[in-house]
Formats: structure tokens, sequence, C-alpha cells
């Protein structure tokens, strides 16, 4: 299965950053959001492909008619956190209130239940497993956080093979969609999202899209936007990072969603057999 989704956030939400950390900060800035979600929503249209929208509960907040117009196309809307912080920087306390803030946003947006969620960064790692039971607590039935390979926001590379696995924690369950991972050279390499699908050749794109059974693919609106002012304060490395291949990015994405089939999360949890799913203790 190819699972496409999209991380709903502003230009300016960019990790490890000072100047961009808070939300008073973010205020200083012009919102580009409308103009991004109506891009990938046109592709999307074009293309008669199914997504989830992984929504940050700051962003629904301020524009909640953008949330809306996501929901009437039919796209599945779940959580990416209120704040947009990194999980594991977070106490116990400062997570479930981000997780119950984004949640109850959401829902009175749309007026749906929300049980599927993505922390910014994929930040649950070793150091904050703890962060399942909270999201088993407040509903969560499927978790799309974990970054199975190392990363500078942590990664969990000691999860085992990337493909979808029944987490077991304080004796529950929650399913578990983790980015997938290829092997170069005994490294895993990440290839289906933000700045390493932007950097990634077409060519080898296409082929790596077309022989992995399974794929979770994470976008943003700013992977799409040329157009965007650049963050301030930002490190030479993560500048690369964050503009790296972002006038080519739409094109690329709009030849895959030509050559593969994508489902959404809600249908590929759905089609899962998760009894006969790996099972990992967390």
């Amino acid at each position: 299965m190819k699972i496409l989704t999209f991380d709903i956030e502003e230009w300016f939400h960019i990790l490890d950053n000072p100047e961009t950390q808070t939300t008073e900060s973010w205020r200083q800035y012009d919102s580009r959001l409308r103009q991004g979600v109506d891009a990938i929503l046109e592709l999307l249209d074009e293309a008669g492909q199914p997504a989830t929208f992984f929504c940050l509960g700051w962003v629904a907040e301020q524009h909640p008619d953008v949330i809306r117009s996501i929901d009437n196309a039919g796209f599945e809307i779940a959580s990416h956190s209120y704040g947009h912080q990194l999980a594991y920087e977070q106490s116990r306390e400062e997570f479930k209130e981000d997780l119950t803030r984004s949640l109850g946003i959401l829902q009175d947006i749309i007026g749906k239940p929300i049980d599927t969620y993505r922390a910014p960064g994929f930040s649950i790692t070793g150091k904050n497993l703890w962060a399942f039971d909270e999201l088993i607590e407040a509903g969560i039935k499927v978790d799309c956080s974990l970054f199975p390979a190392d990363r500078a926001h942590g990664g969990l590379p000691s999860f085992g093979a990337a493909v979808p696995t029944v987490g077991s924690r304080n004796g529950q369950t929650i399913r578990l969609f983790p980015i997938n991972t290829r092997s170069v050279l005994g490294k895993k390499i990440i290839y289906s999202g933000g700045g390493y699908f932007r950097l990634m050749p077409s060519a080898l794109l296409r082929r790596w899209f077309g022989d992995d059974d399974y794929v979770m693919t994470y976008f943003h609106p700013r992977d799409f936007d040329p157009g965007q002012p650049m963050v301030p304060g930002l490190s030479p490395l993560r500048k690369f990072k964050s503009y790296v291949g972002i006038n080519g990015a739409k094109d690329k994405l709009r030849r895959l969603l030509e050559l593969n089939a994508f489902t959404d999360v809600r249908s590929a949890a759905r089609s899962t057999d998760w009894a006969a799913a790996p099972q990992v203790a967390l």
C-alpha cells in the first residue's frame, strides 16, 4: 500500500529554529496556508486520489475555513498536535494538554471524532514512549509518528521493520504506520516526504515508489511553494534542508500521482490484516 498524507502547517513552522518556536512569534508572519492547501487540493482533484491531512490545532484555530474545505472535499482529517513542538521536549502533562487541545479544536470544526495522530518531527522516540499511553487514553487508534531510522529529531532506529505494526503498551494496543525506509549500502534511507523527497532525483523516486509495497508519504504545503519567504535565523544546513528542490517538487508529486494508486490512512487501517501484522512492545 502507498499512503498519501500531508502535514498542514504554515511556511514558518520549521523545527529547531529559535526565531519560530512559539505561537507568539508566529503572529508576525503572513499566512500562506490557503494558497498552499488549495494547490494540494487541486492536485488531488486532478488525480482523483485520496489523502489524510494531519492538521495543527493552531492552524485550525486561525483558519477553520481551510480545515472545513479539506473535510468537505472528502479527505480524512487527523491531528498533528496543537503547537508544533517536539514531543520529546514536552513533559507528559504538556503533551497531554497539547493533544487534548488539538483534538478539541479539530473535532469542533468538522463535527467528527479524530482518531489518527502524527507528532511534529516524528518526535516520539525511545525517550518518550509514554506518549502512546496518552494517545490511547485520548482515543487515538492509529499513530503515524514513528521514524524507524536515525534523524536529527531523534527517530527510533530500533523499531524494526518499517511496516504496519501493532504496538502494545501497558496492556493496550495502538495501530502504527511508520515512515518507510530503503536500505542503501547498509544505511536506512528515507525518500517519501519533506526534504528527502525534494532532494531525490525524479527517476529514482518513480522507481522506488513503484517497487516498494509499503510507502508512507508526508508532505507539507511549503514543499510546493517556491514563492514563500525564507524563514529568518536558519543555519546554512537548515536552509538547505528546508528549501532544496522546492521549484520542482509539485511536478514530482504530480507525476507520482499519475503513476501510482494511493490510499489514505483510514482506508489503509481498514484493509490491513492486523492479526497477521508484526507486534512490538512500546
